[in-house]
C-alpha cells in the first residue's frame, strides 16, 4: 500500500452535526459503526445542531474550543468528523487542535484499506486514497514550501511539495493503467460467460445487510462475513447449479453506504461492472434496520450512478430471525412474478425459496415440450442429458427417441442450429 495505516488502537474524539439540509445529514449510529469497524476507540462524542457549517472550521469557534479541551484531556490521536471536510477546513482544524483530523471520506477509505486482500482491491483503495490526498498534500510539508540553500539542499528549482505532487500524479497514472488492464481481464471473463450463456446474479445492498452470510449460505462457501460495515471489499464469484437453468454465477460485491465517496465509485469501477452486467440483482435488505427505507433509496442512488438501475431486481429481506412472527415467504408483484423474498441468512431459513424465485426470474423464456430425435442423433440426446433438461424419455413406434424437455429458448435455438434439427422435431407443450 502507498499509505500505511497506523498500527495499534487509536483514541478519537467523534464530531457529528445535525444539519438543516436533509441531503447533507448523516446518521450518528452509522458513524459509530464506521468508527468501530475502523478499530478506533471513542473517548468522547460531540453532537450539535446548526443550519449551515462554517467555512473555516465546519463547526463554530465554541465547538472548536470544546474539542480542543477534550483532545488535551484524553490525549487523543485523532478527531473524526461524520461529514466531508474541505482540505482547508482539515488544515485549519489540525492547526487549532494540534492533532490529526479525518473526515467521513477519510474514515471510509481507512476501513477499505484494512479490508482489501486481493491485488486488485489494494490497487483500487490506493487509487482512491491518492485522489483524496492529492488536495491535502500541504499538510506536513509547510516547512519545505520554499527550497532551502546549502550543501545537499540545492534543488532543481522545485519545492518538496511540488516534487511530491509530481510523484503522486505519476503514481495515480500508473495505478489507473494497471486497473484498466484488470478491467479488460474482467471484461474477457464476462464475455466468456456470455458466450457460454451462463447467467450472472449479483448481490447488492447497504453495507452490513448480510450479503456475505447469504452468499455463504447459498453457495456453501466460506467468504469472510462479520457484523461490521464493509466486511466484504473484494468481489467473490461462485458457480451454483439450478434445476432447469443449469450453471449460474453468483457475485458477492462491496456494500453501499450513504454518500458513498465518488472517488470510491470511480476507483471500484472495474468491480462494480459485475453489478452493471448482471442478469439479475439480489437487493439484500436488513429487515430489522429501522433505517431500511432510507438505505434502500441510497442503494438505488448508487445503482443509478453506476448505470445498473435498469437491471432486474429481486428484493431479499434478510434477518427475519430478529423479527417476531415473520416466516420465510415469497411476495409477488401484480403480474405474478417474484418481487420480494423473506429469509434468514444466518440460519438458512428461506434459502430454498430464494433459489426458487431466482430460477423463476431467470427462466422467463423457457421452452417446454417434446423433442423427437432420429436414432442417428444420439449425440444431441447425450448433450441434453448432460444439461439436465430431460424430464422423461420414450421410444416411438418408428424407433425415434421422444424426449420431454424443458430448457431456455436461447439454449434450444443454439443446439438446433449446431445440430441441424428440423423445425418439426420439437412440439411445444400447449
Amino acid at each position: 500500500m502507498f499509505f500505511d495505516r497506523h498500527e495499534g488502537g487509536e483514541i478519537a474524539v467523534l464530531v457529528h452535526l445535525e444539519l438543516k439540509d436533509e441531503r447533507e445529514r448523516e446518521d450518528p449510529q452509522e458513524f459509530m459503526e464506521l468508527v468501530r469497524s475502523a478499530g478506533v476507540e471513542s473517548a468522547a462524542f460531540i453532537s450539535a445542531s446548526c443550519k449551515h457549517p462554517t467555512p473555516r472550521f465546519f463547526v463554530g469557534p465554541g465547538k472548536v474550543e470544546e474539542i480542543r479541551q477534550l483532545v488535551v484531556l484524553h490525549e487523543v490521536d485523532v478527531v473524526l468528523f461524520n461529514h466531508a471536510l474541505s482540505p482547508s477546513q482539515e488544515r485549519n482544524l489540525e492547526k487549532e487542535l494540534q492533532c490529526r483530523v479525518i473526515d467521513r471520506t477519510g474514515l471510509i477509505l481507512d476501513i477499505f484499506a484494512q479490508r482489501a486482500r486481493t491485488f486488485e482491491g489494494k490497487l483500487q483503495v490506493e487509487l482512491a486514497q491518492l485522489q483524496h490526498m492529492s488536495t491535502r498534500l500541504v499538510r506536513g510539508w509547510t516547512h519545505l514550501e520554499r527550497q532551502k540553500g546549502g550543501i545537499g539542499l540545492r534543488g532543481p528549482g522545485e519545492t518538496q511539495l511540488e516534487t511530491d505532487r509530481r510523484l503522486l500524479r505519476a503514481r495515480i497514472k500508473s495505478i489507473t493503467r494497471r486497473l484498466e488492464k484488470v478491467r479488460k481481464q474482467r471484461e474477457q471473463g464476462r464475455r466468456s460467460r456470455q458466450r457460454a450463456e451462463i447467467p450472472q446474479v449479483s448481490l447488492v445492498g447497504y453495507t452490513n445487510a448480510g450479503k456475505s452470510t447469504l452468499f455463504n449460505q447459498v453457495t456453501e462457501s466460506v467468504v469472510y462475513a462479520a457484523d461490521q460495515l464493509f466486511a466484504t471489499l473484494d468481489p467473490t464469484l461462485r458457480r451454483i447449479d439450478l434445476t432447469d437453468i443449469g450453471p449460474v454465477v453468483l457475485a458477492d460485491t462491496v456494500g453501499f453506504i450513504r454518500h458513498l465517496p465518488h472517488k470510491l465509485v470511480e476507483a471500484f469501477r472495474a468491480t462494480l461492472e459485475e453489478t452493471r452486467q448482471a442478469d439479475l440483482l439480489l437487493h439484500v435488505i436488513d429487515s430489522h434496520d429501522p433505517e431500511r427505507l432510507d438505505n434502500i433509496d441510497q442503494v438505488h442512488s448508487v445503482l443509478k450512478e453506476i448505470g445498473a438501475d435498469k437491471v432486474p431486481q429481486l428484493e431479499v429481506y434478510n434477518k427475519i430471525d430478529l423479527l417476531h412472527g415473520v416466516e420465510p415467504k415469497i411476495q409477488r408483484s401484480d403480474d405474478g412474478r417474484p418481487a420480494r423474498v423473506w429469509v434468514s441468512a444466518i440460519n438458512g431459513d428461506g434459502a430454498g425459496l430464494l433459489l426458487e424465485a431466482i430460477k423463476e426470474l431467470l427462466s422467463d423464456d423457457m421452452l417446454q415440450g417434446q423433442l423427437t430425435l432420429r436414432p442417428t442423433e444420439g449425440r444431441v440426446r447425450a448433450y441434453l442429458y448432460k444439461l439436465g433438461v430431460i424430464q422423461s424419455e420414450s421410444c416411438s413406434d418408428t424407433g425415434d427417441i421422444v424426449l420431454d424437455i424443458r430448457l431456455p429458448r436461447s439454449d434450444f435455438e443454439r443446439i438446433a442450429k449446431q445440430e441441424g434439427l428440423s423445425e418439426n422435431s420439437f412440439r411445444p407443450m400447449t
